[in-house]
């Protein structure tokens, strides 16, 4: 086994092809040793954006990073949702993003017209968790037929009320919290649940902030709205989550059903995407994803989010080392990719 593991890291090494950024692949990237001693020495600004599902595993990694003496340096984490957060990046912006999907071919096209390179890299999995207000004593669990039913278009302004969702729900209204549509949690969802990516009914509350969407909930007995595990984790007291059933049972979110491929179509890997190339700073920039990198198992894990298995990790940091830029998905999000899944699309980055 370890033979074989290190002659498909030899390979990676050796043989890796990217799928994007045609325009500057045959520009060299420095070498490791070069970029990690290209630091400016004076205190610079690494500038993080995107994903709010990401936020916290970045978040809590930053911190760490800047509390060492050593780390010249601020870290500055925003919030504006995957496709905002790519809209800074792929015009130099910022300098890394935070994704809860993977980079979409449109994307990838403004990045390759404004010569920004990126390194896709895989943080860890969440568990997409639909969630109602405690007081609601009457729905413990939902099919993926009636998630569609409750967020498709053609639902809007008609499916209103709780009882229009399964006879048995109480005659009360329905009032829907979820992501916007500048989130990645949002194009994942409606793709899951609807079928087309960002096709959803518009007469709810949204936003790229998990933090409101939390809010609303807890605060509203006849809510019921969607965000990452994490978000639940954190507000367990005032919050209420619905068991998923895809056609093979009730499933609950939590780091087993989603290790065991059993919490599907709602789970989804997170991505930070990396780019040091055109940047001043890009030795800190480098010190600083060698350091998430490290640092993304035990964070993902406190925070609630399900840590990758460490060889997905080790290919990670073969990525960075190497500056192989690009990404494995074709600009697209795949529905129901498992952990062992995504561990073979990195061999093949």
């Amino acid at each position: 086994m370890k033979l074989a593991l290190a002659l498909g890291m030899l390979a990676l090494t050796s043989s890796c092809t990217a799928t994007s950024n045609t325009s500057t692949e045959n520009q060299r990237p420095q070498k490791v040793t070069d970029v990690a001693h290209s630091a400016n020495p004076t205190k610079t600004t690494i500038k993080i954006d995107g994903s709010s599902t990401v936020y916290p595993i970045t978040q809590a990694i930053a911190k760490e990073f800047q509390a060492s003496p050593q780390n010249k340096v601020e870290v500055s984490v925003n919030v504006s949702g995957t496709t905002g957060g790519f809209e800074k990046f792929c015009a130099g912006e910022t300098d890394i993003n935070n994704a809860s999907r993977p980079i979409l071919k449109e994307e990838m096209e403004v990045c390759n017209k404004n010569g920004v390179r990126y390194m896709e890299l895989p943080v860890a999995f969440d568990a997409l968790t639909i969630a109602v207000n405690p007081q609601n004593d009457w729905a413990k669990d939902i099919t993926v037929a009636e998630l569609k039913k409750i967020w498709e278009p053609e639902a809007q302004g008609k499916i209103t009320r709780w009882n229009q969702i399964r006879a048995s729900f109480p005659n009360r209204p329905l009032t829907l919290y979820g992501a916007g549509k500048k989130s990645g949690t949002f194009d994942y969802f409606t793709e899951a649940t609807v079928g087309k990516v960002r096709s959803s009914r518009n007469d709810y509350t949204a936003s790229e902030d998990d933090e409101v969407l939390v809010q609303g909930i807890s605060k509203d007995p006849n809510a019921l709205g969607y965000f990452g595990f994490a978000y639940y984790e954190k507000n367990q007291t005032k919050l209420k989550v619905l068991a998923v059933n895809n056609g093979k049972g009730s499933v609950l979110p939590s780091r087993q059903t989603v290790e065991q491929a059993k919490y599907q179509p709602l789970s989804r890997p997170l991505f930070i995407y990396v780019n040091y190339w055109n940047a001043k700073n890009r030795g800190t920039i480098y010190q600083f994803a060698d350091f998430y990198l490290k640092k993304a198992p035990t964070a993902a894990r406190i925070v609630g989010y399900v840590p990758l298995p460490d060889e997905v990790y080790r290919i990670d940091s073969v990525h960075l080392g190497t500056g192989k830029a690009g990404t494995v998905f074709a600009g697209k999000a795949q529905l129901d990719l498992t952990i062992a899944e995504l561990l073979r699309k990195q061999k093949q980055f």
